[in-house]
């Protein structure tokens, strides 16, 4: 019988493990900038219309689903040509560590971006081939997605990914898919805990590093209009994550991209937040694969049947 994900409703229940951060922290928090400019849906790449979520743009009926919406196509290289390099700028003005969910298409597209990654030190996690849905592709569509992204990022920007994460959602082949190729260290397609765990998938041990779309900026395209909304709620998330830590210490993750937060008005609430958290002691402000590698070391796989 093919692998398939099972649900699980109780997970690690009221005594979750202590992860035993570097150097006592009580947080781990991951930043992640999801580089999608230049792969998503498009007239250009044979979908036969603009791909706007994420933007402002609104104009047109919602009937209206082929053909160019230049406006849409505008806000998607905005985020690429100016809201990328604000974003670096400020991490690197820091001097905090970044994780760039990269979609390998897009990547291909901006040189000069791949270069400034690969310069930063920053890990990039497979975001697919393109950023579309993997839910809609064969299981042999999705195996050779998958394979051309990583022989791009290899090339891109100088090394292989070792972790992986869907547009949204993934199929359910994914993560088999992912544990066949056989060179990632975890996938982040899950939002169901605050800390990693592992599976088996075919056999294999398989560490799965959960995201948010909660701690993320995708707000702005819905509910959420100003930087200083957006700031006090994941401040809050931040501020609660970290009183909790005292006992039971967890990892948050959050969510940036380009053509959103990379605008001015939003990325104010962002340079609040990092000067928020930099004000905490006992906080590890991390890459991705180093919470990864950590984990793989300081728990590592329990064997079959465990936190599956």
């Amino acid at each position: 019988m093919v692998w398939q994900p099972e649900r699980d409703f109780i997970g690690y229940g009221a005594h979750p493990p202590d992860p035993k951060w570097p150097n006592g922290a009580r947080l781990a928090i991951n930043f992640v900038m999801n580089y999608e400019e230049g792969s998503e849906p498009s007239v250009q790449d044979g979908e036969g219309r603009t791909e706007t979520a994420l933007t402002e743009a609104w104009g047109r009926p919602p009937d209206v689903k082929i053909g160019r919406d230049l406006a849409g196509e505008g806000m998607f290289e905005y985020g690429s040509r100016v809201g990328f390099w604000r974003l670096m700028r400020l991490f690197q003005e820091r001097n905090l560590p970044l994780t760039v969910f990269g979609c390998a298409l897009a990547l291909e597209r901006n040189p000069q971006a791949a270069q400034a990654i690969r310069d930063s030190g920053s890990d990039v996690c497979c975001h697919g081939w393109r950023w579309i849905q993997h839910f809609e592709l064969t299981e042999a569509e999705e195996r050779e997605h998958i394979q051309k992204a990583v022989a791009s990022l290899q090339n891109t920007v100088g090394e292989r990914p070792l972790g992986w994460y869907c547009r949204y959602g993934p199929s359910i082949n994914t993560r088999r898919l992912v544990v066949e190729e056989g060179g990632f260290l975890y996938d982040s397609d899950s939002y169901a805990d605050e800390l990693p765990f592992w599976q088996t998938v075919d056999g294999k041990a398989h560490l799965v590093v959960p995201y948010s779309l909660t701690t993320n900026d995708g707000k702005y395209a819905g509910w959420m209009g100003t930087s200083d909304q957006w700031f006090s709620f994941v401040r809050d998330a931040f501020d609660m994550l970290y009183a909790e830590g005292a006992q039971h210490p967890k990892m948050m993750s959050v969510g940036l991209h380009m053509r959103l937060i990379g605008h001015p008005a939003r990325a104010a609430g962002l340079q609040r937040l990092l000067d928020h958290v930099m004000r905490h002691k006992d906080v590890w402000v991390t890459r991705r694969v180093d919470i990864a590698r950590h984990w793989m070391v300081t728990h590592p796989y329990p064997g079959k049947g465990l936190n599956e």
